[in-house]
């Protein structure tokens, strides 16, 4: 998967729209302050500029989005794999990365009097994957997914928080198909991306066709490229989405379709994206066997459900001003009891809740008055008060993010509800979805 950054020499730019009236909602929703603010990432100069960690609370954020993602995967036929951050540097000499793309690249470091380079791209070694054995046509389609690291040498002028980064992990899978399965494989893997969209609570901005433009950045091979932009066109029109044709903004071995993102400032960026590929299977030469017993060339769809996961938390935390949907939120139950009295019973609520496999955590009296913490708390989804009564009755009165507040119900009849609403993936945060 060639997965874009940002910027003007490469596809996936960002266009700013002007919105002044947006410039105070824009500040507020910046991801790089929320981020700060909610302990979720940073940066340190010895690391580096353009690698940032993650905090604890990040780190549930992504590892939630990480198993997210694998078990819709899992769910639709991918097989997952483990493949290498280095290679030696003719691996992408043969994907067609070095000359295409080594400007962006990290360059080569010698070991063992060889040339090994960090990976800008997973695809080359998903061919190699698939190519390590015989297939045969009952196989196809295969689908490989990863999750894996690769590394972009972006200037340092244009980096920034998430959304500009030199460490990518990268929700990546390539779909090796025959020719009459790309359209079908196509259409499942704009499903997913859909299904995956409306868990996190995003919409796209648009749909773009990314087409080849002048200049020498594009392989050459007319027809293969007439043939995968077929595809792709009969795919979106078949889906009745509307799409924007743009010339110039295709990978350098093949056309794709991009969904795209806006901040709340307008400024567009591609999040996920299905790219058809017919010159990557000739230039490693990979085969299978047909129902005529005769030596096919497959067809490569690579794709991205929810892109980096660096880019897909930023616009997340944008999106949402850190009130992640239940199911991704760092802590998804705060249990507040009112006085020292009904710490027991909330400790008794918080094991619970980790039975459940709720994340949760007390905010205790000591840390103020009641309407304090419940302002302090105001991004997580639920707040489970207990007082005198609710102590008594293991009863909790909850309070929902949205300013909603439910009478005092049985424990573990609230928590039983929230955990299936956790389960679901929904953005409900009371509703049971259809």
């Amino acid at each position: 998967m060639f997965f874009p950054s940002p910027g003007a020499s490469a596809p996936g730019l960002w266009r700013p729209v002007a919105r002044p009236a947006v410039r105070e909602e824009t500040a507020m929703h910046d991801h790089r302050r929320l981020g700060r603010e909610l302990e979720l990432f940073d940066t340190d100069p010895l690391m580096g500029a353009g690698l940032p960690y993650w905090l604890p609370d990040g780190a549930i954020v992504r590892h939630t989005l990480e198993e997210y993602v694998r078990d819709l995967e899992r769910r639709a036929g991918y097989r997952h794999v483990y493949s290498p951050v280095l290679a030696k540097r003719e691996l992408y000499e043969i994907s067609g990365h070095w000359a295409h793309y080594g400007e962006d690249m990290f360059p080569p470091m010698a070991m063992g009097g060889e040339q090994v380079v960090l990976r800008p791209s997973l695809c080359p070694h998903h061919a190699l994957i698939y190519r390590s054995r015989a297939r045969g046509h009952r196989e196809l389609p295969l689908r490989i997914a990863e999750l894996g690291g690769m590394y972009r040498a972006e200037p340092s002028g244009v980096l920034g928080g998430l959304t500009r980064v030199r460490a990518i992990q990268l929700n990546d899978a390539h779909i090796f198909c025959t020719p009459g399965q790309v359209a079908a494989e196509t259409a499942g893997a704009l499903e997913l991306i859909g299904h995956a969209h409306a868990a996190m609570g995003i919409r796209p901005a648009r749909y773009r066709l990314s087409l080849p433009g002048p200049g020498g950045k594009y392989v050459a091979g007319a027809g293969m490229w007439r043939r995968a932009a077929a595809v792709l066109t009969e795919v979106l029109d078949g889906l009745g989405l509307a799409y924007d044709a743009v010339e110039g903004e295709a990978a350098f071995y093949g056309p794709k379709i991009d969904v795209q993102i806006a901040d709340p400032a307008g400024r567009e960026a591609t999040l996920s994206t299905v790219q058809a590929d017919f010159h990557q299977p000739e230039r490693f030469d990979l085969r299978y066997t047909g129902p005529d017993g005769a030596r096919h060339r497959p067809v490569m769809v690579h794709r991205s459900v929810i892109g980096s996961l660096e880019r897909a938390v930023a616009h997340l935390l944008e999106a949402h001003g850190g009130a992640f949907p239940a199911w991704l939120a760092p802590t998804q139950v705060v249990v507040l009891p009112i006085s020292d009295a009904e710490r027991e019973a909330a400790g008794r609520l918080l094991e619970r809740c980790l039975d459940q496999g709720l994340r949760a955590r007390i905010s205790g009296p000591d840390r103020g008055g009641l309407a304090a913490r419940v302002r302090r708390e105001r991004l997580v989804p639920y707040q489970a008060v207990i007082g005198p009564r609710e102590a008594a009755g293991e009863e909790v009165a909850l309070r929902l993010r949205d300013g909603r507040r439910l009478p005092a119900r049985p424990c573990e009849e609230m928590l039983a509800r929230i955990a299936r609403l956790v389960g679901t993936h929904t953005t409900n945060l009371w509703d049971i979805p259809a």
